[in-house]
């Protein structure tokens, strides 16, 4: 029988609602010090909502909150954190023109005389990179120039700094290399010897049996169980979440191929990737890999004409195109789904409505006055086929989760009727059973006629889903897969470094 006393954390009967949903019913959690506390479901299962009551960022409608033996109430995350507990959030809280050894110790710098004591605050902002095992960031680099993994691994450094009894980490490895992952696990296990719980927050199936001693179940706002993660494996954990089997996770149909619908040739952006050449097919998929830094995404932003290359031909269904700005590739039929849907690709405050039609407005206005009827015609056909679920096709877009988000971004482009869609990223920080439904989405794409290049980081998504993978390394294309690979075939083209020399004239 548990004991009170044996936990560290005890949530009971927490409730939450918003207008039109309720989004934690009666859950319970209950967490024990020096142990990683993993909270997994789908999207929209609650766990984030969860863990913003615990940090203080929301009320609580119902239930009761025990931390340290004693009965709780924060009223803010300043709150949380006196009393020993911060959050590592899935949406990176930058301060982006201040430096990194601000960030990190903002509101809790060593001062002398009031004043900040600048010497002693970048002495231990090395000094705690050098503890944590962090490759060293300058600390007088304004967050800005950093990439969103270095930022991450700020952030992380920042949780650290508190010294607190309980650390959230939601979806901290989202953005991070495979090396910088295995310097987090190492830090949560001199967290865990110290005593420190870490409540850990992940899709990745890998990670969660790698690092996890319990593993807490939600499943729409509702407390399903909890079990030691020795007595679950991926099978079990995921009818846990979803409730059914997922019989066949990837959904691929191989679609006759056409013809070449777009090619890159000697495409070169300096400083990030040089001499890319691929091509792409009508109903084919072909994937682009390699690690955080190698150019998947810059090769994509160019064909799209976010960043513009320096170099190289473009050509679409045969014709050379000039494509220096995204309406360039919108007009020839690209469509790009950007990696970071909440900073690039959503707009937040809108409806979902509008972040569905916002790109054929035109189209759905009569003498430049949107006609309301139409677009919402329009917009709920595209709700309903990609099964997306929203308490309406008014409600702010903001308030869906992350796979929910995720398909209206889809449904934005199909509604542009494009022949190519980029799709960078589509399943990171989705749950299961989303990424089932875009899996199944892509493979209907394609065998519609669509062509599709994705550029993922997940190697059980690109091998299974690709006819063919182009590698990057080093902002170089290092070899093109054509069949039978394997995740070794592509790490060793991957993490090849050998030295390239350049010379930019």
């Amino acid at each position: 029988m548990d004991r009170p006393d044996q936990y560290l954390l005890r949530m009971e009967g927490i409730t939450k609602t918003f207008p039109g949903v309720t989004a934690l019913d009666n859950v319970t959690l209950r967490v024990q010090p020096g142990t990683v506390h993993t909270i997994m479901g789908e999207n929209g299962a609650g766990k984030s909502t969860l863990m913003k009551v615990l940090s203080g960022s929301y009320p609580a409608d119902k239930g009761t909150v025990f931390f340290d033996g004693e009965q709780v109430e924060f009223n803010s995350s300043n709150d949380a954190l006196r009393h020993g507990i911060s959050m590592i959030h899935q949406e990176l809280s930058i301060i982006p023109d201040m430096t990194v050894a601000d960030n990190i110790y903002l509101g809790h710098a060593p001062s002398s005389f009031g004043m900040v004591n600048d010497k002693k605050l970048m002495e231990m902002t090395t000094a705690l990179f050098d503890k944590l095992g962090i490759d060293p960031i300058p600390p007088k680099t304004r967050m800005r120039e950093l990439s969103i993994a270095r930022m991450q691994m700020v952030e992380i450094a920042k949780a650290a700094s508190f010294e607190s009894k309980i650390i959230i980490m939601d979806e901290p490895t989202s953005a991070i290399s495979e090396k910088e992952v295995e310097v987090l696990f190492n830090i949560i296990r001199e967290l865990k010897a110290k005593g420190t719980a870490i409540i850990y927050i992940s899709h990745k199936m890998d990670e969660i049996f790698q690092i996890s001693d319990y593993i807490t179940v939600l499943r729409d706002g509702k407390y399903v169980d909890t079990k030691p993660a020795s007595e679950l494996d991926n099978d079990k954990l995921v009818k846990m979440m979803v409730g059914r089997d997922l019989t066949e996770m990837f959904k691929r149909t191989p679609a006759p191929l056409g013809d070449t619908v777009l090619e890159v040739r000697n495409l070169t952006r300096f400083g990030k990737f040089y001499n890319v050449n691929l091509s792409l097919r009508k109903g084919e998929i072909l994937g682009i890999t390699g690690l955080i830094g190698a150019g998947r995404t810059e090769v994509a932003e160019a064909i799209f004409g976010i960043w513009p290359a320096d170099s190289g031909e473009i050509l679409v269904h045969g014709r050379h195109v000039n494509v220096r700005r995204p309406i360039d590739a919108i007009n020839n039929g690209i469509a790009f789904l950007t990696e970071d849907r909440k900073r690039q690709g959503l707009f937040l405050g809108l409806s979902v409505k509008r972040n569905v039609s916002i790109c054929k407005i035109r189209e759905l206005s009569r003498m430049n006055i949107v006609d309301v009827r139409n677009e919402r015609v329009v917009c709920r056909q595209y709700v309903e086929s990609l099964r997306i679920k929203t308490p309406s096709i008014a409600t702010k877009v903001r308030s869906l989760s992350g796979g929910n988000q995720q398909k209206a971004l889809i449904a934005r482009w199909l509604l542009m009727e494009p022949d190519i869609l980029i799709l960078d990223e589509p399943t990171r920080g989705i749950d299961v059973g989303a990424k089932q439904e875009i899996y199944a989405l892509i493979d209907k794409l394609t065998r519609d006629g669509k062509a599709v290049i994705l550029i993922s980081s997940e190697m059980p998504e690109v091998i299974s889903m690709c006819d063919r993978i182009i590698v990057m390394n080093q902002g170089e294309a290092k070899k093109e897969l054509t069949h039978g690979f394997t995740q070794e075939d592509i790490m060793h083209h991957a993490a090849n470094f050998e030295s390239i020399r350049r010379t930019v004239k």
